[in-house]
């Protein structure tokens, strides 16, 4: 076990290397078996490890080739809002990023990269850089992710005066705030051998039957926001002509917090027609956050006032024949920090559209 924990940490660490901003990693699903788990002949490990796989091929369609070749596009949308309990609020966020890309895969590997268009050629020395790791098998699913927003956002919509000076920052750049996030979020799929998770969001399997599943997991994330009170005051003032006053409890410098999250959830695979599945999931989660920073002080004791629901959701639809398949998915992340004073809610996600193939037959659905 040591030395698998130890492979999968210097496979993460190579990863991470090589993707910088513009890198992503799927590990879409462990290899899919239809096996006999009471067979004596397997060991424990052995049986643990098939059973992540295991699924029910009246259900679920496995996969029948060695290799796949994919191109994607990758919209990534990020909004953070902060509000005060005295009814001043912002919506910041950076323009929509539009990224292609090529990914390989081997089996239940799947690695590749995306490329911002507009800056191909160009030197970007941008604090921007993002991270993801997905393994979607057929009873466990995994994300991790590195997230550093950069400082590139517009003022999307705000309530700091009247409507005048509110409709005067619509789309207005500001660069006084940068966020970082770090998470894993671990869940578990009760119906695991005739609902396929990865039949929507890896396309490493095929959903014949419709299918649905509940599923709990558990999740950490930290959370460090950086936020320049002084300049939003400036930039609002040059751009309204108007002087203002920021609320005392949006000005700060800096909040960290550590989100620890129970999760419950339920997703449902639709075959709609022949060859086609539209996927969808929601999970809500309990979040209790430790906090610092300038906006609260940092909290020694247990208390309610520090849980907070969070959100995943995921949407799909793919058409898929086994060995050529095109489809679409978006995930979207749900953060919510709220003091009696204060609040921040972090939206973040991504719009994925793809097409490929697989290839090299597996031995066992090969011609005879």
């Amino acid at each position: 076990m040591r030395s698998v924990l130890i492979g999968w940490f210097l496979l993460f660490c190579a990863v991470v290397s090589f993707a910088e901003d513009k890198g992503k990693m799927v590990i879409d699903s462990i290899p899919h078996l239809n096996v006999n788990l009471n067979n004596p002949e397997l060991g424990v490990i052995r049986k643990t490890v098939r059973g992540f796989g295991a699924i029910d091929t009246n259900y679920v369609e496995p996969q029948h080739y060695n290799w796949a070749l994919m191109i994607q596009n990758t919209y990534n949308y990020d909004v953070y809002r902060l509000s005060s309990a005295f009814g001043q609020e912002i919506y910041l966020s950076p323009d929509v990023l539009f990224r292609i890309g090529p990914y390989f895969g081997w089996r239940w590997i799947f690695l590749g990269t995306t490329f911002e268009l507009k800056n191909i050629g160009v030197d970007n020395n941008s604090l921007k850089k993002e991270f993801t790791l997905s393994l979607y098998s057929a009873q466990i699913g995994v994300d991790l992710y590195y997230r550093r927003t950069g400082n590139d956002y517009k003022i999307r919509k705000a309530n700091l005066g009247d409507d005048d000076l509110n409709r005067k920052l619509r789309d207005i750049p500001f660069d006084g705030l940068n966020v970082g996030i770090t998470g894993l979020n671990v869940y578990y799929i009760f119906n695991h051998n005739r609902f396929s998770y990865p039949s929507v969001f890896a396309q490493s399997t095929c959903q014949k039957i419709s299918c649905g599943s509940w599923m709990a997991g558990l999740g950490y994330t930290h959370h460090n926001l950086k936020f320049d009170h002084e300049k939003l005051k400036n930039v609002v003032e040059q751009a309204t002509n108007q002087e203002i006053q920021i609320d005392s409890s949006l000005m700060f410098n800096s909040l960290k917090y550590n989100d620890f999250n129970i999760s419950v959830g339920y997703g449902y695979n639709w075959v709609f027609a022949r060859k086609w599945v539209l996927g969808a999931s929601l999970s809500l989660a309990l979040a209790y956050k430790w906090s610092s920073g300038d906006t609260d002080k940092p909290a020694d004791e247990f208390s309610f006032e520090n849980i907070n629901l969070d959100g995943v959701g995921r949407l799909g639809i793919v058409w898929n024949d086994t060995k050529w398949y095109f489809g679409a998915n978006a995930v979207m992340h749900s953060y919510n920090y709220k003091k009696s004073r204060f609040a921040a809610n972090n939206f973040f996600g991504s719009l994925n559209i793809y097409c490929g193939f697989n290839f090299a037959l597996k031995k066992s659905y090969r011609k005879k």
